[in-house]
């Protein structure tokens, strides 16, 4: 693809690149002490963007039309990006403590993607596959992460549409982690984070059809069927815009809280009103109740009201693949 390095398909190739010189020095030191592991040892060539040595196909993502739109003061400033990987998450997690916060990790097809509770994620080319970094003190708040990338990603996509005078390309949130489209998932988010001096680290992934049509549907189908312009999707200014809008709110979140953006949260998610059928077992019987969904707790859960209004929080029971034909109630005081 780039170079010798990357066109080998033994080895993983990662490509350091920074906004600045100050991330380009990072870039360099990272290269430099070999600080960089995969999982299993698997092997690994570090390459800095200057040691490329062809031109990048039109295939691969354009680093610097994604750094040339980015408006960011910490987030997406230090780009890992790899033609091919395993997964983008497993780079950000395993390397946490070697990477500055805020560094992004993107490929251009994964070949392990993770999903929610093992699940595999398609990865093919022409979709935006990125991992990256961010720290936080209170674990209280760590679950609303998630919430404010899904946000970001709708607003993002948004953002796109107002600035090149094209209709609006509507993506939904499904909650907790989804990302959907006319009816069908579009993308997907999953946080991981573990604690380490007093700090919770979290490695947060992203996946999102751009223009890849299979397995479900992608961003650029819908955006031909609403409009004969001839601008479509890419993933480079999709991913800076998210950059742009994620630092604004994780300010926000971090600052103020989550419900700075509870409005435009249930705006942009699927669930206001629906309603759901929660079954529990009552000695050797399954008791089946209907309740509203009318928001989210203060631990991030689904608040509901049953027809009897007995408020609840709503928890997945980890063993459904839909979360909204598994969901465990607790009644709320």
């Amino acid at each position: 693809m780039a170079s010798s390095a990357v066109d080998d398909n033994s080895s993983s190739t990662l490509v350091l690149c920074g906004k600045s010189v100050t991330e380009n020095e990072i870039a360099k030191a990272i290269k430099s002490n070999n600080a960089l592991k995969l999982p299993n040892n698997g092997e690994l060539s570090i390459l800095l963007r200057s040691e490329l040595e062809k031109p990048m196909t039109e295939e691969s993502f354009e680093i610097d039309l994604f750094l040339s739109s980015l408006s960011t003061d910490k987030f997406g400033r230090l780009l890992i990006w790899s033609p091919r990987l395993s997964s983008t998450h497993d780079v950000v997690s395993h390397n946490f403590c070697e990477l500055p916060v805020g560094t992004v990790c993107v490929a251009d097809v994964q070949t392990k993607g993770r999903g929610r509770s093992k699940n595999i994620w398609e990865s093919p080319l022409g979709c935006l596959l990125f991992s990256f970094t961010l720290q936080m003190d209170d674990g209280r708040v760590v679950p609303f992460v998630q919430y404010v990338v899904s946000l970001a990603m709708t607003e993002a996509i948004k953002v796109i549409c107002d600035k090149k005078g094209l209709p609006c390309v509507d993506v939904k949130i499904k909650w907790p982690n989804d990302l959907y489209l006319n009816g069908l998932k579009v993308g997907g988010i999953l946080c991981t984070s573990t604690y380490r001096s007093k700090k919770f680290n979290i490695s947060a992934g992203i996946g999102v059809n751009i223009n890849n049509e299979k397995p479900t549907i992608c961003l650029n189908t819908v955006l031909r069927e609403l409009s004969l312009e001839a601008y479509q999707f890419r993933r480079e200014d999709v991913l800076a815009e998210f950059f742009n809008k994620f630092e604004k709110f994780y300010d926000l979140f971090v600052n103020q809280g989550f419900r700075t953006l509870e409005e435009l949260y249930y705006k942009t998610w699927l669930h206001s009103g629906q309603r759901v059928i929660v079954q529990e077992k009552n000695e050797d019987k399954v008791v089946e109740h209907v309740v509203t969904i009318q928001g989210l707790t203060s631990s991030g859960y689904l608040l509901a009201v049953g027809d009897d209004n007995q408020m609840c929080e709503l928890h997945p029971d980890g063993n459904s693949f839909d979360f909204f034909k598994g969901l465990v109630r607790r009644k709320l005081e």
